[in-house]
């Protein structure tokens, strides 16, 4: 199983930048995207909370880092 993984650095204003525009655009993807999927799953909306909260936070310029893993399997989507 392929894992990926990549930080960012938060340590100027325009780097809090580029990490808010890419959460907001991240959320906004998952949030359209979930919404044609059967409402209500638990999990889905779980999911849009937690990055919802990375989203809230990133509102607020500040030092920090930002880390993304993903993890790919090996076993194909179900239909």
């Amino acid at each position: 199983m392929p894992n990926y993984a990549a930080i960012f650095e938060i340590d100027s204003k325009s780097d809090a930048e580029a990490v808010r525009l890419l959460v907001e655009r991240v959320y906004d993807a998952l949030r359209e995207e979930t919404q044609d999927i059967e409402d209500g799953k638990a999990s889905l909306s779980q999911m849009l909370d937690e990055f919802r909260a990375i989203r809230d936070a990133a509102r607020h310029a500040a030092p920090g880092t930002l880390s993304i893993q993903y993890e790919q399997s090996d076993e194909p989507f179900e239909d």
